[in-house]
C-alpha cells in the first residue's frame, strides 16, 4: 500500500529547541532486514522497540521516523502523562467507572515503564517525575466541573486534594484561579529530553534508529513486511505501526479516526524582575477544569524559567493546518495569558507550535493484530505520553505471544466507530468543538 500523506507539523517543536543539537541518526539508504521492524519513533514507537530488545535479546530491531526524534508530535505536547480518567470529549474528562478504572490501570502501567526507562538509563527529574497537577478553574462553571470530576474521584476511591483562591494564588501566582483540584499521579516530561533520552538508552547494536526516513509504501512480500523509504527499504516478519493517527495514511481505520491539531506558546525566559511580579512556585502544572479551557505550565530548567499556554483545538482531517490558523491560535493565547498573569504585560512568547493528536467518537484506540504480523499502537485519544507508551509495549508482547491482564485490557474496548462522511464529519466535529469553546467561556 502506498503512504497516501506525510506528517506536517506547525511551528518549531519548542522543546527540543531548548536542548543542545543532538548527535543527529543517519537516514535509512540501504535495503536491509530485521526480525522487527517499527515505525513511529515516539513514545509508542521507542516503547515498542524498548520491549522486544528486552524480550528477544538476540534479535534486530529497525525503528524508521519520519523527521527529527523528538520535532513530532512526541516533542510537542504539553508534557502530562496522566493516570487518571482524562477524557476530552467529556465535560469534566470522565465516563464510566468500569472504563475508567481500566483506563487508569492501563494509564499508570504506562507511567511505570516509564519511569522504569528513568531507571534505568539514569535520566535526570527534569526529564520525567511524578509531581501531580492541579485542575484549576477561573469561573463558578469551571468550580461546577471540578465538583463533579471530584465526586466521580470518589466514586473510583482516588485521592486528592481540592485548593481554595489564596492555594491558587500561592501556587501560580495568578489572582484569576480560585479554585484547584490536585491529584498526586501525574507525571510531568520535558518530552523531548525524555524522548532523547530514551532513543540513546534503548540504541545498541541490535536496535538501530533511523530519523528523516518517512515510510512512502508498506507491503506483503514474501511472507514479510517491507517498508520503502525515498532511499532504502526494510523488510522484517513482523511490523508494528505507532504512528497515531497517520495510521489512516496507510489505509488502515478509514474514516474511524478524528485528526485534531492542539496548540500551545511558550514565553522567552522571565526576567528576574518579571518573576518577582510573578511570584508563586518555580514548577507547577495546571490542567483546565473545563476540557476546552486552558492548560498552563511553568517551568525552571534547560531554557530559563517559562510559561507554557495551551488552548485551542481544530479538527483537520487534512492533517494540516494553515499559518492564517496559526496567527489566529496566537492571538488566543496571548489573550489567555493576559486574563491570567496582568503583572506580566512585557513578556513576549518565543514559540507557538501545533501538535497533532488522533481521537475515535468513543475514545477507544486503534490498537491490536491489522493483518497477518502487521500490528498497530495508535489512537491515543490526546494521551499520547502514557498511552502511547502502555500501547507500544503492549504491542510489542502481542506480537511477541505474550498474555495478561494489561492486554486484556487494552484489547476490551469495542472498534473505533465510522465517522459521517465528509463534509458533514468535518462541519459536526468543528461545530461541537466551537460551541465547547464558546461554553468555556474565561476557563479558555
Amino acid at each position: 500500500m502506498d503512504v497516501r500523506r506525510l506528517p506536517k507539523d506547525p511551528g518549531p517543536a519548542a522543546w527540543n529547541a531548548l536542548l543542545p543539537p543532538a548527535p543527529s541518526r543517519p537516514a535509512l539508504r540501504e535495503n536491509s532486514s530485521a526480525d522487527w521492524l517499527v515505525i513511529g519513533a515516539g513514545f509508542a514507537g521507542l516503547s515498542a522497540a524498548r520491549r522486544l530488545a528486552e524480550l528477544h535479546r538476540g534479535d534486530r530491531v529497525v525503528v524508521l521516523d519520519a523527521v527529527t526524534l523528538a520535532d513530532g508530535p512526541a516533542g510537542r505536547n504539553s508534557g502530562f502523562m496522566i493516570d487518571l480518567p482524562h477524557d476530552l470529549t467529556s465535560s469534566d474528562y470522565s465516563s464510566r467507572a468500569d472504563k475508567d478504572q481500566r483506563h487508569t490501570r492501563l494509564n499508570r502501567a504506562g507511567i511505570d515503564y516509564a519511569l522504569d526507562a528513568k531507571t534505568a538509563y539514569d535520566m535526570p527529574d527534569e526529564a520525567i517525575v511524578r509531581s501531580g497537577k492541579v485542575n484549576g478553574a477561573v469561573t463558578d462553571r469551571g468550580v461546577a466541573h471540578n465538583n463533579a470530576y471530584a465526586l466521580h474521584l470518589d466514586h473510583l476511591a482516588e485521592p486528592y486534594e481540592r485548593l481554595d483562591a489564596k492555594a491558587m494564588h500561592a501556587l501560580t501566582g495568578s489572582p484569576a484561579y480560585v479554585d484547584g483540584l490536585f491529584s498526586p499521579g501525574t507525571v510531568m516530561l520535558q518530552p523531548a529530553m525524555y524522548i532523547r533520552a530514551l532513543a540513546r538508552g534503548i540504541e545498541s547494536n541490535r536496535v538501530c534508529i533511523h530519523e528523516h526516513s518517512p515510510v512512502v509504501q508498506l507491503e506483503r512480500d514474501n511472507r514479510l513486511w517491507k517498508a520503502t523509504t525515498r532511499s532504502g527499504s526494510v523488510v522484517a516478519p513482523k511490523a508494528i505501526l505507532a504512528v497515531n493517527g497517520h495510521l489512516e495514511s496507510f489505509g488502515f481505520y478509514k474514516r474511524q479516526l478524528m485528526h485534531v491539531f492542539t496548540y500551545a506558546s511558550m514565553t522567552a525566559p522571565l526576567s528576574s524582575r518579571q518573576l518577582k511580579r510573578l511570584g508563586g512556585e518555580p514548577r507547577w502544572a495546571l490542567t483546565p477544569a473545563d476540557p476546552m479551557g486552558t492548560t498552563v505550565r511553568r517551568i525552571a530548567d534547560t531554557g530559563g524559567d517559562r510559561l507554557i499556554i495551551r488552548n485551542r483545538a481544530t479538527f483537520q482531517p487534512s492533517m494540516e493546518i494553515s499559518d492564517a490558523r496559526l496567527g489566529e491560535v496566537i492571538r488566543t493565547h496571548d489573550r489567555s495569558f493576559r486574563d491570567r498573569f496582568p503583572m506580566l504585560d512585557d513578556v513576549e512568547m518565543a514559540f507557538t507550535w501545533g501538535g497533532r493528536l488522533c481521537l475515535s467518537r468513543n475514545t477507544v484506540p486503534a490498537f491490536g493484530e491489522l493483518d497477518d504480523g502487521l500490528y498497530a499502537a495508535c489512537c491515543q485519544n490526546g494521551l499520547g505520553t502514557a498511552k502511547g507508551t502502555i500501547a507500544g509495549k503492549l504491542a510489542a508482547e502481542l506480537a511477541s505471544g505474550e498474555q495478561g491482564p494489561l492486554l486484556d485490557d487494552m484489547q476490551a474496548d469495542e472498534e473505533p466507530i465510522k465517522l459521517p462522511p465528509p463534509p458533514f464529519s468535518t462541519m459536526g466535529a468543528s461545530a461541537i468543538m466551537r460551541w465547547g469553546e464558546w461554553r468555556a467561556g474565561k476557563e479558555l
